[in-house]
């Protein structure tokens, strides 16, 4: 097989997910929730249980602190660990969906690998500690696998039988699904399971491939890899975990709004158009080539043929279940992008001049045209800050709306200039690439520098500061918000209070009993100094970085 393309594949993973990975904090709220609960698995040795600031925290099954523990211990505890996991997830699916298309559609193979990486939608998550991507890398690799099992039927010479052993693929398609399971519990079995049920009735070949895929052995095989850890946390925590997991962060997730995260049907449509952009704008046109209502001809064809069917199914079944989900964010749909990039990708590779594609076009040059003019008004439109009061300013101090704008409008133009010559329409796509990977060196990195420099570098500062003065048994509180990264930088439990009422009890009641130590840190905003009714009298300033303090207070 080609080197070059191999070579190709390398250096867009390597440029999209792993250059400046861990150059910067960790990203409050959730991303150090993982870091810490991974942190403490590897300091306690309990990799049953995960732990976050001394209490449980059953959000998400073991695999993702796995990891970044087994990271932790390779390269050491750091922002490179965190991320290192989702990195891998997104690593595995680029080089296996481009193995696919190279294998089934070569025309195809080029694409796919640019167009699932430089895209806002994989880019944040697989730069981003947390349990997403590793789904979706573990989802995404299972269904690859399947199909390449699926599409080697055809040279059955015998009668497959349910009792027989899976083959590589099949074995490897159990395996991820286990895996998927440990990462994000049910929905790592029931959405590729919806996925292929829905693919193989399509094709008329559910009793077929039910036999070759040796669904008995396959469901042993899976079930012994993916039980034996949910059996050990109920044993331990019952019914404690089985209604914190599995009650609210998985049914009541389905069937009711979760902390806020509601939103209109048409959600989606709108995370896809953005977030996948600008290869979004060529998805319709996609979807229709594909002309999925001709199931006939589409069971007549050799199943290597129908790699372009099965990304549809792929794309639609994962559309379609979080749609129906109450509960939304712009992360469920991350397992669709690879399909996505799929069928985008087998569009461009047979480009037709017609006058959807026409349309479509015209759409792309249309949407890069209004990103121009957003990243110019950019740092009007940002909201304010808490944590960065002057940030609309930093950002436009820094040039970076101006750059982006700059690159967006030269995109839209060199696209202009090819859509007057059919023969060069086929360059489009790739002035596409160019444009993204530009914004993505020269505008999207130097601003994630930027804003960590400005708003999460603070706080690590401080966090270091209070390592190197806390006396022994001395507690640390932050008043008035919640910022994890704390807890991981500091490596200490930190006493979070957001309301006054409920600290001043606290502190009333601290200052009447017998303590290890007679002060307290505390970690603050300015603003909340007069919230919290705390004057100049009652405490000493250690230190202040950006809006934050460090401060130290003592019993009277």
């Amino acid at each position: 097989m080609n080197k070059s393309a191999w070579l190709w594949c390398g250096a867009i993973a390597f440029i999209a997910f792993l250059v400046n990975l861990g150059s910067t904090g960790l990203v409050d709220e959730t991303e150090p929730l993982f870091a810490e609960a991974a942190r403490g698995m590897k300091v306690s040795g309990d990799w049953i249980t995960p732990y976050f600031n001394g209490e449980t925290r059953f959000d998400k099954p073991p695999l993702v602190y796995w990891g970044m523990a087994i990271a932790f211990h390779l390269l050491g505890v750091n922002e490179w660990g965190v991320r290192l996991p989702s990195a891998l997830g997104a690593i595995a699916v680029c080089f296996l969906a481009f193995y696919t298309v190279l294998r089934f559609h070569p025309k195809g193979s080029y694409l796919v690998p640019p167009i699932f990486a430089f895209n806002l939608h994989t880019l944040i998550w697989a730069r981003t500690g947390v349990s997403d991507m590793l789904l979706t890398g573990c989802i995404s690799s299972a269904l690859l696998c399947f199909f390449w099992g699926y599409s080697r039927g055809d040279q059955l010479k015998t009668s497959p039988s349910l009792t027989q052993f899976p083959s590589n693929w099949y074995l490897a398609f159990y395996i991820l699904l286990a895996l998927a399971v440990l990462t994000k519990g049910p929905v790592g079995l029931i959405l590729p399971g919806l996925i292929v049920v829905a693919f193989l009735i399509y094709t008329g070949n559910m009793k077929a491939v039910l036999g070759e895929m040796g669904i008995i052995w396959g469901t042993i095989i899976f079930l012994g890899l993916s039980v034996p850890w949910y059996v050990l946390v109920i044993l331990r925590h019952g019914n404690s975990y089985i209604s914190n997991f599995f009650g609210y962060h998985n049914l009541e997730r389905f069937t009711s709004v979760v902390n806020r995260h509601s939103a209109p049907w048409y959600f989606y449509f709108l995370v896809i158009l953005v977030l996948f952009a600008p290869w979004s704008v060529y998805l319709p046109v996609a979807i229709a080539r594909v002309k999925f209502w001709r199931r006939r001809f589409w069971r007549l064809q050799p199943r290597s043929q129908q790699l372009s069917l099965f990304a549809l199914v792929w794309f639609v079944t994962v559309f379609g279940f979080f749609s129906i989900a109450v509960t939304k964010l712009p992360s469920y749909t991350l397992p669709l992008i690879p399909a996505a990039s799929i069928l985008v990708s087998l569009l461009w590779s047979e480009i037709k001049v017609s006058r959807p594609i026409l349309i479509s076009i015209v759409a792309n040059i249309v949407l890069v045209f209004i990103l121009a003019v957003f990243f110019w008004y950019s740092p009007q439109i940002i909201g304010p800050d808490p944590a960065v009061i002057d940030l609309p300013e930093i950002i436009a101090a820094s040039g970076l709306p101006e750059r982006g704008a700059v690159i967006w409008a030269l995109t839209g133009i060199v696209m202009i200039f090819l859509v007057r010559n059919k023969q060069w329409w086929r360059w489009i796509i790739w002035t596409n690439l160019v444009g993204f990977v530009a914004f993505f060196l020269l505008v999207l990195t130097p601003t994630v520098f930027l804003i960590d420099s400005v708003r999460q570098l603070p706080l690590r500062q401080l966090s270091t500061t209070a390592i190197e003065v806390q006396k022994p048994q001395e507690e640390l509180f932050m008043l008035g918000f919640t910022k994890p990264s704390v807890v991981f930088y500091t490596q200490n439990h930190v006493n979070f209070f957001r309301s006054s009422g409920s600290f001043e009890d606290h502190l009333q009641a601290w200052r009447e009993k017998q303590t290890p130590t007679d002060s307290m840190l505390i970690i603050t905003y300015t603003q909340k100094l007069e919230e919290f009714e705390l004057d100049q009298r009652d405490y000493e300033l250690i230190e202040q970085q950006g809006v934050y303090l460090l401060l130290r207070v003592a019993k009277i």
